[in-house]
């Protein structure tokens, strides 16, 4: 939809909204309503900004102790070290600059209705979450209304926490600050070396929904329609009903640590064959809006936060007896929170009958988020590499799908994708992943019904950013004092020009500093943080004798060692490593044969160093199609040569005590893992579009509407 449009489409909901708001007699019980279809209305558009993370970097601890680092114009910056940064899978600082940077684009393309399921902030503390209330408040005042959902960095927990905090706030020195909320046992201590202050503890629930409500938590007047999975309403819809259920006595549910208590535990404890334990009531925090006539906004509160072995019924609500909600997602959905699952299908049933544009969306994924390609990586890659612990399982993507909604938007793995199912009885879903604000292929993305089977889909990448390097000089301040330190980054960030530039070399010094260590075996870490794209191909086309063992006597070939590897026995048909020097010569002139064969040079290959090529790997992990275009059409060919340059069955490598033998061909090892790491590499960068697609519901199908879109099909 042409940026224009939005404004018209808006105008003509507003006025399609302005009758009466009593039409609807909707309740949510098994049997929805029957209703005749509304005539079709122009819906606006909606962006979805997800994980923004929010930061208050200008915030106040409200503390004689710590107050920041001192700024020119007067007010004090309360941010996180560049480290810590660069270590995190998101940033802490620069996306104060891209929340408000994309709020911007939004209004300038005529969007008013903005969607944020969850991580809008840092952790859930006041200082973030009332600066966050602030920006939120600022951008209503022109016209824009917020949609929020819960994320699991809020709440962190369903309760407060008053002992969190961070380690790492930067000082004017360029050193690392701990400032803890006032429980801490460092506060209680009276610590010199932390900074105790309320501002940094983790709010729960009840003051998160207090302080937001007015953010699609609770009704507001304007709606046409508002309602929660509780809501029970007798006759027609009225705002005053709406209210009264809205409060928080009134969403509650029962979570026991083995599934859903309440109207569920009977079967549940039947199919167990023991009594559930450990049952609590905790804040369900979902609801349904329809902010103009015929859109349907659906915020579901995909939170599971668990009972766990610290739960004690004499103080349910210590935050220390829940586990974290991070890896349970949509899995836990189904076995924890079933009441909203029938609820998510009433939802739909109703808008289908009343011809409503419905829109889905919570924090948590639907479905594989890898393009398919996470059992791959599970192989592939260290246990637990990836955060593969969060793809829902096939069977939990299939009871969503069973619930009929169209569409769901969700955040938490800061990606940008698009992936889809059909089941057996025709239900056809689409799980857009709506990137993070905070991170490389920082975007958000516009979602419009173009009409009732189509829905058009944009991504906007946050390429400018005003102010993006505003904190930079304090930045420098910390790179001078890490001098010799281990921590000390690439300095090589401070010159980026642009946010997207910054984006760019944060991710590779991200691949750099954590992820080659937490997720690369180490003899694939080895290879991969040490050749290029040249040497890459030139060792795809190697048949050798030479053994890894070997290596270290012919140290000018290539780059490798056998330092990952364990000592084996040499075999009595080995060749002198001088051989090497030869059958590197062969390898060569075949690699620059297939390199021709493309339009390329073999040259042309060097220059995709080791740090470029790890840090593309991760790269379109996270954004997919937008990490593609950052590449460019000469490195995407030049992937695609290496895609299909290994053998069809490489070698197999041989163990010794479950480690890589040293008694391996150089070339086996590579081979073997690097083709799946092409493959793997191939299916991120092939996945369904992700950038400016349209969804057919009617056909499903989801299709590409930038002719131009790079892929490594």
């Amino acid at each position: 939809m042409h940026p224009r449009a939005y404004g018209a489409a808006l105008a003509l909901a507003l006025l399609s909204a302005c009758g009466s708001d009593n039409d609807h007699d909707r309740g949510t019980g098994t049997a929805p309503p029957q209703a005749v279809p509304e005539a079709p209305v122009a819906t606006p558009a909606v962006a979805f900004m997800t994980d923004v993370h929010f930061e208050n970097v200008y915030g106040d601890f409200k503390s004689t102790q710590f107050a920041g680092i001192p700024t020119k114009d007067g007010r004090n910056a309360t941010i996180r070290t560049m480290y810590a940064q660069l270590t995190s899978t998101r940033l802490f600082n620069e996306n104060y600059f891209a929340f408000r940077a994309a709020l911007d684009d939004a209004y300038a393309k005529g969007i008013r209705h903005v969607a944020l399921p969850g991580d809008y902030s840092d952790d859930a503390q006041p200082i973030n979450i009332d600066g966050i209330a602030e920006i939120l408040k600022e951008y209503q005042g022109k016209g824009m209304r917020f949609f929020l959902a819960p994320g699991n960095h809020d709440p962190n927990e369903p309760h407060d926490d008053n002992e969190a905090g961070k380690n790492d706030f930067l000082t004017k020195d360029g050193k690392e600050q701990k400032v803890y909320a006032t429980g801490n046992a460092a506060c209680k201590a009276k610590d010199p070396t932390v900074v105790c202050t309320d501002q940094l503890m983790e709010q729960g629930y009840e003051k998160l929904l207090v302080k937001l409500g007015e953010h699609g938590f609770m009704p507001n007047r304007a709606d046409v329609y508002w309602e929660t999975p509780f809501s029970r309403y007798g006759g027609a819809y009225n705002y005053d009903q709406a209210s009264t259920q809205a409060a928080l006595a009134n969403r509650h549910f029962e979570i026991c640590a083995e599934g859903t208590g309440g109207t569920y535990k009977a079967a549940g404890e039947t199919r167990l064959g023991r009594s559930y334990t450990k049952c609590t009531s905790i804040v369900d925090a979902s609801y349904l809006v329809e902010p103009v006539k015929g859109l349907w906004l659906l915020a579901i509160d995909a939170n599971v936060f668990v009972p766990n072995g610290n739960f004690d019924p004499a103080n349910p609500k210590n935050f220390k007896g829940f586990d974290g909600a991070g890896n349970a997602g949509w899995n836990k959905v189904l076995t924890h929170k079933q009441h909203l699952m029938a609820w998510i299908k009433s939802v739909n049933e109703r808008a289908r009958a009343q011809g409503k544009q419905l829109m889905a969306f919570s924090h948590y994924p639907t479905m594989d988020f890898y393009a398919n390609q996470t059992g791959a990586m599970k192989a592939v890659f260290k246990p637990g590499a990836f955060q593969t612990a969060r793809v829902p399982e096939a069977a939990t993507t299939a009871a969503v799908a069973a619930t009929g909604i169209p569409l769901h938007v969700g955040g938490h793995m800061h990606f940008n994708g698009t992936n889809d199912t059909t089941d057996a009885n025709g239900n056809f879903l689409v799980n857009v992943q709506s990137p993070s604000l905070a991170v490389y292929g920082a975007s958000y993305k516009i979602v419009a019904y173009k009409d009732k089977d189509t829905i058009d889909v944009q991504t906007v990448p946050l390429n400018a950013v005003p102010r993006f390097n505003e904190l930079f000089p304090h930045y420098q301040v910390e790179y001078d004092q890490l001098q010799g330190s281990p921590k000390r980054w690439n300095r090589t960030v401070l010159d980026t020009q642009s946010y997207g530039e910054f984006t760019r070399y944060y991710f590779g010094e991200l691949s750099r500093l954590r992820f080659m260590d937490e997720y690369w075996p180490c003899e694939m870490k080895e290879a991969a943080m040490s050749l290029d794209g040249r040497q890459m191909l030139i060792l795809s086309q190697l048949q050798t004798k030479v053994t890894l063992a070997q290596l270290k006597d012919v140290p000018g070939v290539l780059p490798l060692t056998a330092g990952c590897a364990a000592k084996g026995t040499a075999g009595s048909d080995g060749v002198p490593a001088s051989q090497l020097a030869a059958d590197w010569a062969a390898a060569t002139t075949k690699a620059d044969r297939l390199a021709s064969a493309a339009g390329l040079t073999l040259a042309s290959f060097a220059r995709i160093t080791a740090y470029d090529f790890y840090g593309d790997f991760h790269r379109t992990a996270y954004a997919g199609e937008l990490a593609l275009r950052d590449m460019g059409q000469e490195r995407v060919s030049q992937y695609k040569v290496l895609m299909g340059a290994f053998p069809a069955a490489p070698a197999p490598i041989a163990m010794s005590g479950g480690q890589l033998s040293d008694q391996n061909p150089v070339h086996v090892a590579f081979q073997n893992q690097f083709k799946a790491v092409f493959g793997i590499f191939r299916g991120l960068g092939s996945a369904k579009p992700s950038g400016h697609f349209t969804i057919d519901l009617k056909g499903k199908k989801v299709s590409n509407a930038e002719s131009a879109a790079l892929t490594f099909n």
